[in-house]
């Protein structure tokens, strides 16, 4: 459906936007400076640690990080984290593929509170998440291969978003309208606004919280209107101080036009409607003092409507159904901390174009981690996995921490992993790609060594990887004496080898200053990645790619931020983007906002210097762009 936006409805929007924005967060902020970031527990499945203790290339975007920034959506925010390839296919995150150090979507896994949301049918839409921003209360990067930690699918890293815990009864408002004041070809001004709510009560040893919204707009070009609206309930019961049990659920209704999105120029009509649910049950018990014991169970639906032109051309309509059970048990004892898993995931897809099929895989974990004294540290395990469709595979990792002071680490790791084909890459079927039954999972092998010093005003993280893929999968054409390649399909096929080498550091900043002065505090932050890709494999020479050519060369993104007269808040936020087949861009962002104990008022300008730039496909990105949002907490 696409969606008309007049200008008198551009204007309430704005007024909306000024009335009603709810703020995120359950307490107030009076700071934009993030105090003790190496105290922040990293939510692995089994040893969670802090994030000081950890010997791995973690980043940890705050919910105060997160306030400050210009950004509606988690993939905006994720899109200035280095090392991230975040392409968007318009704005508001409706849709986009996230990569990580050069590797494709599909090798991407994202988790929700440690829920993995990897889509057996594409990458495309693990990030069709039931959540608001508002909803986040921090989001863990993870980069590198990470089978030991988080199963199958985790091939370059993984992604875990944190949602926000009730912490206080009451209920909050928000709102929030823009515009890129241009016309559409109906003479309508392009808009969008977003309204939600989230109610949260906590009694008698139990907390739950409820979260609704809804976001709109009539595109920002031909036929890129978008209507979401999301539902997201979780809660957390405890029976005493030894149990306690946690519930989780969630739908999501995107439905958007995609012109330009998969299949251009022809697909100039398409549509396409994604609606997910998920649910997740879990239980943390103390079983002794030193043994905690959690399983949980999950189950993920997602309905992917696409259509091409019209119903009765080309559509194609796909259900897929994830179930997944875990057991996590970690066991403290005196020589250190152990952990083991087991889970099994079943896979189910009936789709008018990929047929019906099904998978069942099962893991099983093991990880030691040793007792962490003033200078040395290091965690060892693997993952056994056995999968229907290839069988067993195993996959060691570990990792070692050298503190040259309390402050200062040298950390090295080394990981491996595996990424299952998707349903896609087996059977598509299309006059542009033909998918190939005859897939094999890729491997991967990744090593890691570097140097980080997290507390204090001043914080630095460096490091160099190395990663190796075999049986990397791609969509490729084999061009060899063909005169035009357009009269060849893609075809995803395994590769005998990819190799990816890699620098990535970054720095940061925060200080308090007066606090009844102008200035309150200062915060800056910068980092940059670099990366260099080889391919390896017979003919490769001779075949076009369709993704790996696109990946990043370098990528900076820095920001800055301050709080001043106590109440007011400036931030902005640049990032720079060359990649290695497409010409260099810079976007710009820019937050003002104003915050009281029970409300706050913001004004973002996002891609201030109205650049023009595709991150994904043909799909040019929104030019500038102005939001108004308040927030309000009755």
């Amino acid at each position: 459906m696409r969606i008309a936006v007049s200008n008198n409805k551009i204007l309430v929007f704005l007024f909306l936007g000024l009335c009603s924005r709810a703020a995120a967060q359950q307490r107030t902020d009076t700071t934009l400076i993030s105090h003790h970031l190496d105290e922040v527990i990293v939510q692995e499945n089994r040893l969670a640690a802090p994030l000081k203790a950890g010997n791995r290339n973690v980043t940890i975007i705050s919910r105060k990080q997160i306030d400050a920034m210009a950004v509606s959506s988690v993939t905006e925010v994720l899109a200035y984290v280095p090392g991230l390839d975040v392409r968007q296919r318009g704005p508001g995150g409706i849709q986009a593929d996230i990569g990580i150090d050069g590797g494709t979507f599909d090798q991407t896994l994202v988790l929700l509170n440690g829920i993995k949301i990897t889509d057996p049918q594409t990458g495309h839409n693990i990030m069709n998440l039931p959540i608001s921003l508002s909803d986040v209360d921090h989001i863990e990067v993870l980069r590198g291969a990470a089978a030991r930690i988080y199963g199958i699918n985790a091939l370059n890293g993984a992604i875990n978003i944190i949602t926000r815990k009730a912490t206080e009864s009451g209920v909050m408002v928000n709102g929030s309208g823009g515009s890129s004041f241009k016309k559409n070809e109906k003479g309508n001004l392009y808009g969008a606004y977003g309204i939600g709510a989230t109610g949260s009560l906590v009694k008698d040893g139990s907390s739950q919280l409820l979260s609704l919204g809804r976001n709109e707009g009539n595109g920002y070009r031909y036929n890129t209107a978008y209507d979401n609206y999301r539902a997201f309930y979780q809660a957390a019961f405890n029976r005493d101080s030894l149990h306690q049990y946690n519930v989780l659920a969630g739908f999501v209704n995107n439905k958007y036009g995609a012109n330009g999105f998969y299949a251009p120029p022809g697909d100039k009509e398409s549509e396409e409607t994604v609606k997910t649910f998920l649910a997740a049950v879990s239980n943390t018990s103390k079983i002794t003092p030193a043994w905690v014991m959690t399983p949980r169970i999950s189950y993920r639906y997602t309905k992917d409507d696409y259509i091409y032109i019209k119903p009765d051309q080309f559509r194609n309509l796909h259900n897929t159904q994830v179930l997944d059970a875990e057991l996590n048990n970690s066991f403290a004892t005196s020589i250190g901390s152990f952990g083991a898993g087991v889970e099994a995931r079943y896979e189910h897809i009936k789709s008018s174009n990929l047929g019906n099929h099904d998978r069942t895989n099962l893991g099983l974990f093991g990880e030691y981690k040793s007792i962490a004294d003033r200078r040395f540290n290091f965690t060892l395990g693997g993952y056994l996995n056995y999968n229907s469709f290839y069988g067993w595979q195993f996959f060691p990792g570990a990792d070692v921490g050298f503190n040259i002071t309390p402050d200062l680490k040298l950390f090295a790791n080394v990981g491996t992993a595996q990424r299952l084909p998707t349903y896609t890459d087996l059977y598509y079927k299309s006059r542009a790609i033909v998918g190939n039954d005859k897939l094999g999972p890729e491997k991967a092998v990744y090593a890691e060594a570097g140097i980080r010093k997290f507390s204090g005003k001043f914080s630095f993280a460096g490091s160099a990887f190395y990663r190796q893929i075999t049986d990397f999968i791609d969509y490729v054409k084999d061009t060899a004496g063909v005169k035009d390649p357009n009269s060849i399909p893609w075809q995803p096929q395994n590769f005998h080898r990819a190799d990816m080498k890699g620098l990535t550091f970054n720095a940061g900043y925060s200080t308090a200053l007066q606090p009844n002065g102008i200035f309150n505090s200062v915060g800056v932050n910068a980092g940059y990645n670099y990366l260099s890709p080889e391919f390896k494999g017979d003919g490769i020479t001779t075949k076009m790619s369709r993704y790996v050519i696109e990946s990043l060369r370098h990528q900076f993104t820095a920001n800055v931020r301050t709080q001043l007269l106590q109440h007011f808040s400036i931030s902005a936020a640049a990032r720079y983007c060359m990649r290695i087949n497409y010409k260099d861009y810079t976007v710009i962002d820019a937050r003002i906002a104003y915050r009281r104990s029970r409300y706050q008022i913001y004004a973002d300008a996002n891609n201030l210097l109205d650049v023009t730039y595709i991150e994904a496909s043909a799909v040019p990105m929104p030019g500038r762009w102005v939001t108004l949002g308040a927030s309000v907490k009755l």
